[in-house]
């Protein structure tokens, strides 16, 4: 049987205050004091009240702010993306909140959204996310929800991503042509999509070029530099070491490049580096990876915030949509 579906006549019963007031206080009204939303806003989430979208679309005002929650702004990509949906919201306040890649900080962030009354949401999700109803809620609230770069694994949703399995196959053929045979992939975490398309990416090119797969050649780190150098001192633990490793992104080959550096290894020369992001930074270090898969993080973050924009102006069931974000690998002079 289906389950009962809760109404604002039993929260506003429950709580002892009138129908109008839990109305009210549903959308964020400040004629409502900041006590009683919080108590409305609870018992609600409790009970798992979901309003009428209909009349969400009626009664919704917009308040012309926009949530954005991602990993870290530290990281160069997220940060130009960043720079990417600020420009295309001009006329709307961006709220920005980092996830710092733990899921309970996502969940905190996304229900200070909601409290918020925020028009709409851009998310990249975090390395511990693994379900997906926090984000569920905002949509059952009538607020739309676009994902970019790390999206839902599995789930129907609007997405702006890359073609990361063919960019990694891109990226073993490039290697292979160098002649190198033995190659590591070192991944991020394993219930990210992105690290699982890494890895389709490289076995299917492997396998394509009849090059040896080599289980203990293929691992994943945290995305830290504690657990990024440990994985790589793992891997040239190994008789005979890989002659490439291809890392997650950027940042986790600069920490490996640092490890193989401090075992006497040269980069580049002894073992190549290849990754993905192809960050601007990466034309000033001394060792950077001989070639990086270019994800255009500025298109990306556009491309979100101008979904987002149509979903706020036309508000219904649209059909969910997935963009794609072509990519290029770029190779440096160490190279060639």
């Amino acid at each position: 049987m289906p389950k009962h579906q809760a109404t604002i006549k039993e929260i506003a019963q429950q709580l002892g205050v009138s129908i109008s007031t839990v109305s009210r206080a549903l959308q964020n009204n400040p004629r409502i004091g900041l006590r009683t939303r919080e108590r409305v806003w609870e018992l609600a989430k409790q009970l798992h009240y979901r309003p009428n979208p209909a009349a969400l679309v009626l009664k919704k005002k917009q308040t012309h702010t926009i949530g954005v929650v991602l990993p870290f702004l530290k990281e160069e990509f997220f940060s130009t993306a960043i720079t990417a949906i600020e420009d295309a919201l001009q006329g709307y306040n961006v709220v920005i909140s980092q996830s710092r890649d733990s899921l309970e900080r996502e969940k905190g962030a996304l229900t200070t959204f909601l409290s918020s009354r925020v028009d709409g949401v851009i998310a990249s999700i975090s390395a511990e996310t693994h379900h997906y109803l926090h984000f569920k809620e905002l949509e059952n609230f009538g607020i739309p929800v676009v994902f970019f770069d790390r999206v839902p694994r599995n789930v129907p949703a609007h997405k702006i991503r890359s073609n990361i399995t063919q960019a990694a196959k891109e990226m073993v053929d490039f290697l292979a042509h160098k002649g190198l045979e033995r190659i590591a992939l070192l991944n991020g975490p394993p219930q990210l999509e992105v690290a699982e398309e890494r890895q389709r990416g490289y076995l299917q090119a492997m396998k394509e070029r009849n090059l040896p797969i080599l289980p203990q050649l293929i691992c994943s780190s945290d995305l830290s530099r504690e657990d990024t150098q440990t994985k790589v001192h793992y891997l040239l633990s190994h008789d005979p070491k890989p002659q490439a490793i291809i890392t997650f992104n950027d940042y986790v080959s600069l920490h490996a490049i640092e490890k193989a550096r401090a075992e006497g290894i040269i980069p580049n020369q002894e073992v190549y580096f290849a990754s993905f992001a192809n960050l601007p930074m990466m034309e000033y270090v001394h060792f950077p990876p001989i070639a990086s898969v270019e994800q255009f993080a500025y298109t990306m973050g556009q491309k979100a915030a101008e979904l987002l924009l149509q979903l706020i102006q036309n508000p219904g069931d649209t059909p969910y949509q997935e963009i794609w974000v072509k990519t290029e690998l770029v190779v440096r002079e160490s190279g060639v």
